[in-house]
């Protein structure tokens, strides 16, 4: 099994398009960072209103919401599509160049295969959660300094706790990602074509976010896993709300459980 694991991670981080897509994340931060610090405007709408307006204005002097504001500008689509393209590659991608084939007549359980399988897509979507968010606490840093650490709440928070929320948000996030790769994984089992899987993933994520905006359709909205996704800002707050940010992860939870199973159902019955 560790054989296995290490086997499949070293290829995933060697992939020249896993490599390109988590160097762009990280420079999401760091072009955010150059901009704010050019433009003296706010960000936003025409007069600045929103709450992303409020955030990317605040992100400006402050080395704390940095890092925070590239996560939730990136959850709706960047990270996703990260965690679509590994999900996509992890079965799809194998089948089509026909090493899939290889693992299902291995003397290995087919439930491992699709345990490592998921474990990549984890590390990856981990990774690129990670990187951005250190990517933002470094140009956070360098722009604005140590002393620039202050909520949305107006309380000053000191270094260490500064790291502790941008880590926790950044976690929150993987688990976001972990529903999204879960849900891309259970779609590739059921096609060779891996730009199937990446298309059906976006385009998901797409039409969440547009049943969200409805209020008639308020009633969906807690079955709709971008949901709680916003809510990561609540990592910026003092005392900090866990009731959103809880709600979220079981969502999370209940997605790579549906996932997981549908993957499992096909993987296991799938011709060699």
């Amino acid at each position: 099994m560790r054989r296995l694991l290490r086997s499949e991670i070293s290829l995933i981080f060697r992939r020249p398009r896993t490599l390109v897509i988590l160097a762009l994340l990280g420079a999401i931060p760091v072009i955010m960072g150059i901009a704010l610090a050019v433009v003296d405007a706010p960000v936003g709408g025409p007069d600045g209103d929103g709450e992303n307006s409020a955030l990317m204005s605040t992100a400006a002097g402050n080395a704390l919401v940095l890092p925070i504001a590239a996560l939730v500008l990136s959850v709706n689509l960047m990270l996703p599509l990260a965690a679509a393209m590994s999900g996509a590659d992890a079965i799809a991608g194998e089948q089509t160049h026909g090493t899939l084939r290889g693992l299902l007549l291995a003397p290995v359980s087919r439930g491992r295969v699709l345990l490592v399988k998921a474990v990549g897509v984890a590390a990856l979507t981990s990774s690129a959660a990670l990187i951005m968010a250190l990517s933002g606490i470094v140009t956070g840093l360098v722009s604005n300094g140590t002393d620039a650490l202050f909520t949305m709440s107006g309380t000053t928070v000191s270094l260490p706790e500064a790291l502790g929320r941008v880590l926790l948000a950044a976690a929150w996030v993987a688990v976001q990602l972990w529903a999204v790769g879960a849900v891309a994984l259970a779609i590739s089992t059921m096609t060779e074509h891996p730009l199937v899987v990446l298309v059906s993933v976006l385009g998901g994520v797409l039409l969440f976010s547009l049943l969200s905006v409805f209020d008639a359709l308020s009633w969906l909205h807690p079955f709709l896993l971008n949901t709680s996704w916003d809510y990561v800002v609540d990592v910026l707050r003092d005392p900090m709300p866990l009731d959103a940010l809880g709600e979220g992860v079981v969502r999370a939870g209940c997605y790579i459980a549906i996932a997981m199973s549908l993957a499992a159902a096909r993987i296991l019955t799938k011709d060699s």
